[in-house]
């Protein structure tokens, strides 16, 4: 699998021959990052929650891919019901896409659209590779008791990408925590970090809290790309 740093909480991710868009908000700063939604193929929008800076770009991608699949909440779904297709998943729920298992998680933060509406309850997502890799999308969220649970759950956590920023989410210090304590994961992709002022961190200092823990911290670039 590829993943791409698309700013905030938006990624590419690539496996097989499938596309999978996640929270799109690519083109604030797109000029760094250099994606153009035209030139690529979406098969599935994955949305962990309602604010505007993860569901900014739907509308857009929708124009570009009709046939691409949204999948989230219900109340997401809902939502975009200009969308042919969608799969409304709850929490305990999962998506298949091929031999990808895609299981949503709980998140703790809030959930409402721009126009002020319901939005559901806030999700992060659980990647389950077949040869056994798994990868945590937290979405936006604090720490909770629940993320002690995952690896019970579904396995070890080869790669976890958290909110870092602070601020609404959990900060660096928080999210190391999290990654050493609850997830036991030893590899993290920050996101949701320096796109706002309020969000604006210090790189040295998110690394220090990191290593502390013994955990592998990536400070991703617009537009880089991991493989797992």
């Amino acid at each position: 699998m590829k993943i791409q740093f698309l700013g905030q909480n938006c990624f590419l991710f690539t496996y097989k021959d499938k596309t999978i868009l996640c929270d799109p908000f690519y083109n604030y700063k797109k000029a760094e990052s250099g994606f153009e939604i035209s030139a690529q193929k979406i098969d599935y929008i994955l949305l962990t929650h309602a604010h505007g800076d993860h569901i900014a770009d739907v509308e857009e991608v929708l124009e570009h891919y009709p046939e691409a699949t949204i999948i989230g909440v219900p109340e997401i779904c809902g939502y975009f019901n200009n969308a042919k297709n969608t799969i409304d998943v709850n929490l305990g729920g999962s998506a298949k896409i091929d031999d990808l298992k895609i299981s949503m998680v709980p998140a703790h933060h809030t959930s409402s659209f721009p126009d002020g509406s319901y939005g559901g309850v806030p999700v992060g997502y659980i990647f389950r590779l077949p040869e056994g890799k798994n990868i945590y999308l937290a979405g936006d969220t604090g720490v909770m008791s629940d993320m002690q649970l995952f690896p019970a759950l579904y396995g070890n956590l080869d790669l976890s990408i958290l909110p870092v920023g602070g601020h609404y989410t959990m900060c660096a210090r928080k999210a190391a925590f999290a990654a050493a304590e609850l997830l036991k994961t030893p590899k993290v992709i920050g996101c949701h970090f320096d796109t706002f002022a309020p969000i604006e961190i210090d790189h040295q200092e998110a690394q220090k809290h990191f290593a502390e823990k013994n955990v592998e911290l990536i400070l991703p670039k617009l537009g880089e790309t991991f493989g797992i």
